[in-house]
């Protein structure tokens, strides 16, 4: 039986990259069909906690709050080491120094926050921006600092800010762990069978990607205007790996070692449901060449 399912994911170069060929149809998906939602992270989480779309990516962090009625495709997501987000400001400041001062933060819900909480020492007021306004509101004043996501790890140099703290290094250090920062969810009730279908499209597409990388190139341009070309080439390069083809044993631990802190942090209580929605190990990926080239 046909069936149209509503699939969101964000303008950025490493998900348009991914779903490139899903969403322009170059590969085949009888008998389900797709419907594409694109919007900033932290819009995706909201659409899928109010259950309106039926996969979506969304922050690793988010998962604490959909774990009933979602669950995690093994394909598709953000993972990897050297990744993570970054603390940014004006002047030269330490973290102590922002201890108690204004952080912009590309919302509540993010990973990115929640590494901010985690790591601790700020406890002044956060504001929840869209990613792309952080940086302006930094260099403009209105913030005393901001975690920076996305190509801003790549181009805040440029912009005359400097590096406060990188998130993702904090991460790697604590746990020995690659840094989780979003995944696909599903709608449980949709089942293993159309999870699994997905999980193994989601790789033909990020294959066709890989094979095809100039066909998918006009593709990304016309959702990442603002972005050169070098840094859409580091963006893919970064995140765009071997987790993404299949979150791997490494990678399913870094996720639970990830929602057990966000739960712990929130004060939840998770529900006792399976986390991903195909069950039995991913299989161990490491050691293919780069997922991402171009």
């Amino acid at each position: 039986m046909h069936q149209s399912l509503n699939l969101g994911f964000s303008p950025c170069p490493n998900d348009t990259y991914i779903f490139h060929a899903l969403a322009q149809k170059r590969i085949a998906l009888e008998p389900l069909s797709l419907r594409i939602f694109m919007g900033d992270v932290e819009e995706l989480n909201r659409e899928v906690r109010a259950g309106r779309l039926d996969m979506a990516k969304v922050s690793i962090h988010a998962m604490v709050h959909l774990l009933r009625d979602y669950c995690l495709l093994r394909s598709g997501g953000a993972m990897g080491r050297g990744c993570g987000p970054v603390i940014v400001s004006r002047e030269k400041l330490s973290m102590r120094d922002l201890k108690d001062r204004r952080m912009a933060i590309p919302g509540r819900m993010t990973t990115a926050g929640l590494l901010l909480q985690l790591e601790g020492t700020h406890q002044g007021p956060k504001e929840e921006m869209v990613f792309h306004e952080i940086m302006p509101a930094v260099l403009e004043g209105r913030v005393d600092a901001g975690v920076v996501i996305h190509e801003g790890r790549f181009t805040f140099h440029e912009h005359g800010l400097h590096l406060v703290l990188d998130l993702g290094a904090w991460w790697e250090n604590e746990t020995k762990l690659p840094l989780p920062l979003g995944g696909i969810v599903m709608k449980r009730k949709l089942g293993e069978e159309t999870a699994r279908f997905m999980e193994e499209k989601i790789r033909e597409s990020l294959a066709h990607s890989r094979a095809h990388p100039h066909e998918a190139w006009p593709y990304m341009r016309k959702h990442a205007q603002e972005m050169d070309s070098k840094v859409i080439h580091q963006h893919i390069q970064m995140f765009v790996n071997d987790y993404t083809h299949d979150v791997g044993p490494e990678g399913e631990k870094a996720i639970r070692h990830m929602l057990k802190a966000a739960a712990a942090q929130e004060r939840l209580a998770t529900p006792q449901l399976p986390l991903f929605c195909t069950q039995g190990k991913s299989a161990d990926t490491r050691g293919r060449k780069p997922w991402g080239s171009l």
